[in-house]
């Protein structure tokens, strides 16, 4: 090799890109395990992933409270007793509730896996949700909120959501004072009784896994009443809101205005979805697309603009996001609607769209880097029940689609009188 000749340069999308494949187990109760063993360091992420996010829960804010105080206690071991443990081998704990599911997430040592697993187990079997714990997730959560309630944008994220899917729907339902104030530990017993103790549950792994991994595992959790085979979500009827202009005001002293522009918009499994994903890149979705340069770089109207499609299991929307200055607002607003007519109207030339395919492969090459990066693309395979495929149809997408498709697209569905238009101030 000649060090003075610098090598070629390639664009991303000549990229083959792979995504290693899974290894699939089935432990003794039925339970499946996803593994990917890759990695030159001795670590490990399990993940148990478990169909109690807010869809399953009768009463608001039970899933989420169950979830975090999952570590509040068990008969054997306080709060601190188990963080102390945790702590004590250079571990870490994370729960996390979303709107199907909600997971337990342990990064370790591989050589501290079966220090660890045991406390797994007691969580998920004897935590007792104490009443002072209880109390001091409420009282947290209420000063957490009263705070948040005086920002825009925490204000905006929550009405978008309302207006496109109403309250009662989980996607459109947020946290309320008289919510957290009827939380009861018998709310939160029951739901952890029959949504984690007897509950079906995913696994995934990745890592320097250890060869004893199935046995480590097996004993762990295999004689436990979880559950396998296929989930059945509740259903939620969507009651949108009949108007779709807002402007709410919020702060009177506040400079600026929180703006979200969304639509509802089919999920995974939709023919358009992978091409969708490229015109959102191209409209709204990084740092040099069209909505950036314009409304960003060009007016100088806000320091970022966004469109993203959001990321759920049985729906999704089209999303856009910005901070605007008040008196530039409505001009913001217009400004968006003006480049969803260009796309609509005009076909992308040749080069902004190799800009934004080599942007796309560069991002999916990213999210490759690591074990932990690895399964986390085969976990939203899993749970979005899609084939396997589904990696290399959006390759596929990103490489081959054509300026004529995707103003098909924005024909389809960037119209303006499809989104709700909400403004903060």
């Amino acid at each position: 090799m000649n060090r003075k000749i610098a090598p070629p340069i390639k664009d991303a999308v000549e990229f083959d890109l792979k995504l290693k494949p899974y290894d699939k187990y089935v432990l003794k109760n039925g339970v499946e395990l996803y593994a990917v063993n890759a990695g030159a360091e001795e670590v490990i992420q399990v993940e148990w992933v478990f169909f109690a996010g807010n869809s399953f829960e009768k009463k608001h804010m039970v899933a989420s409270a169950t979830n975090f105080l999952l570590k509040s206690g068990t008969s054997q071991k306080s709060a601190f007793a188990i963080n102390e443990l945790v702590d004590y081998y250079g571990a870490s704990l994370a729960r996390t509730c979303y709107n199907e599911t909600a997971s337990i997430t342990l990064h370790s040592l591989t050589k501290h896996l079966p220090k660890l697993l045991p406390l797994i187990r007691e969580l998920l079997t004897d935590a007792i949700f104490p009443e002072e714990e209880i109390l001091l997730f409420q009282q947290n959560n209420r000063q957490r909120l009263e705070v948040n309630l005086k920002k825009n944008d925490f204000v905006a994220n929550r009405l978008i959501d309302e207006y496109l899917y109403g309250f009662e729907h989980p996607y459109g339902s947020y946290s309320r004072f008289e919510d957290l104030a009827g939380l009861t530990r018998e709310d939160l017993v029951a739901f952890y009784d029959q949504y984690y103790r007897n509950g079906k549950c995913i696994l995934f792994v990745a890592g320097k896994l250890p060869p004893n991994i199935m046995e480590l595992l097996d004993t762990a959790i295999g004689d436990l009443p979880l559950q396998g085979g296929p989930v059945e979500y509740p259903t939620h009827t969507i009651h949108p809101a009949g108007e779709k202009k807002y402007r709410i005001s919020n702060d009177p002293n506040g400079v600026q205005g929180a703006i979200r522009i969304a639509r509802d918009f089919p999920n995974r499994h939709h023919p358009d979805f992978f091409g969708a994903q490229v015109l959102n890149a191209l409209f709204g979705g990084f740092f040099g697309s069209r909505l950036m340069n314009n409304i960003r770089e060009d007016k100088g109207y806000t320091y970022g603009i966004y469109s993203y499609l959001q990321n759920h299991i049985q729906r999704s929307a089209w999303m856009i996001s910005t901070e605007a200055g008040k008196e530039v607002s409505e001009a913001t607003i217009e400004e968006v609607y003006n480049e969803m007519a260009l796309l609509r109207e005009e076909l992308v030339d040749e080069e902004e769209l190799l800009l934004v395919r080599n942007y796309l492969m560069g991002s999916t090459l990213g999210d490759l880097d690591g074990p932990f990066h690895i399964i986390g693309r085969w976990k939203n395979i899993v749970l979005n029940g899609l084939s396997e495929d589904y990696f290399y149809q959006s390759i596929r997408t990103i490489k081959t689609i054509q300026p004529e498709e995707l103003q098909q697209l924005a024909r389809k569905y960037l119209q303006p009188e499809d989104f709700y238009e909400l403004v903060v101030i």
